[in-house]
This record gives structure tokens, sequence and C-alpha cells, in this order.
């Protein structure tokens, strides 16, 4: 994110902001997001929040290891409908429309109710107005959470780290090359990558 819109934390004990590289990793998290998340948590830091890059199919891993997930939209230029495009609309757990006092922030509302049943929070950030609807969202949220949804982050997160592991195994390329060449066929290369031993 933008640490000069966090400049006001910069010297405060409190409050640790590290920026983590994707290193070549194609979701939108890197690799080392979830190992990073446990390890603040074990040291004492009890709010954890995540920034991503934006909008894409990839950002949709955050859900795996962020909760809630918040989506943050502004009004107007259709962010409400690439939003349900992109996925994101389906992970998030809470929808926020910033910049409200902005023209079409009030139909981008409307746009999003057609689309989600997540929470809809509007704010003005930049003034603090909404702060407390949103933590009073994220609180709800905490207060519901049921095993059944832990169940599918776990699962979610599983999957992401698993895939994150096939595609640094070093006979990824190789057998590429023989699918493309025709001594293979996909389904048999996925099964000897799924069975050969640990990533090298």
């Amino acid at each position: 994110g933008d640490r000069i819109r966090m400049a006001v934390h910069i010297n405060d004990s409190e409050v640790l902001i590290r920026s983590v590289a994707a290193r070549g990793h194609l979701g939108g998290l890197a690799a080392a997001v979830p190992a990073a998340i446990r390890l603040l948590g074990a040291i004492g830091y009890g709010v954890i929040l995540l920034e991503t890059v934006g909008v894409g199919q990839s950002e949709i891993e955050i859900a795996a290891v962020a909760d809630p997930t918040v989506v943050i939209l502004n009004p107007g230029a259709g962010d409400a409908v690439q939003a349900a495009k992109a996925g994101l609309l389906e992970v998030a757990d809470i929808v926020v429309v910033n910049k409200a006092d902005r023209d079409g922030a009030e139909q981008t509302v409307r746009d999003l109710r057609a689309e989600t049943s997540a929470p809809i929070v509007s704010l003005i950030a930049a003034r603090g107005e909404g702060v407390t609807d949103l933590v009073a969202a994220i609180e709800a949220h905490h207060r519901a959470d049921s095993r059944e949804r832990r169940l599918a982050r776990a699962r979610a997160l599983i999957l992401s780290l698993a895939q994150t592991r096939l595609r640094t195994r070093a006979d990824l390329e190789r057998l590429a090359e023989s699918v493309v060449d025709g001594q293979d066929d996909p389904y048999g290369a996925a099964e000897r990558l799924l069975s050969e031993g640990p990533p090298t």
C-alpha cells in the first residue's frame, strides 16, 4: 500500500507496516503471507490488516487467509460491476463504498445490493466518517463466525499452498515440454507432477 497514507503510524512501536513481494507467485498474495499472519498473531499483534493491489481473479486468494475479507470500492467508474465480474463480491464478507460523498455513491450502493448479500458500509475514510460502522460490521462478522466458515477458509488455504508448491517443482517445465512435444498428455503429466516427492 501507499505508506504515505500511513505516515501517522511511522514511529508507532505498536504498528508494523511490511510490504511483501509476490516473487512470481501467481495469486493475489505472496506465498509467505499465511505464515507471516500466524507469526504476527503468535507474537501478540491483535489486528492484522492485509492489502492487495486491486481487483482480479487472483485476488480471491485473500479469502483463504483474511477474516473478514473486505472489498473496498469507489463510487462510479463501474467498480461494482467490475468487482462482480472479477468474482470479488463472491468472496466479500463486507463491501465498503469509500468516498461516499462523491456523485454516484448511492447508485453504487444500489448496484452492489443487486450483486451481493454481504453487508455494505458507506464511508469517507479521509474524514473518518463511517469508520465506526465498518468496525461494527467486522465485529458482527466475527461474532457470526462458524466452524463451517473456518473449514472453508482452511480448505482454500490448503489448496492455495498446494498450488504454490506444485508451481515450484523442478519437473514442471520438463513435463510441460513433454506435453507440447506430444510425448505425454496433460492428464498423465498432472498425475506425475502430483505423485513426485517434495518440491526441490
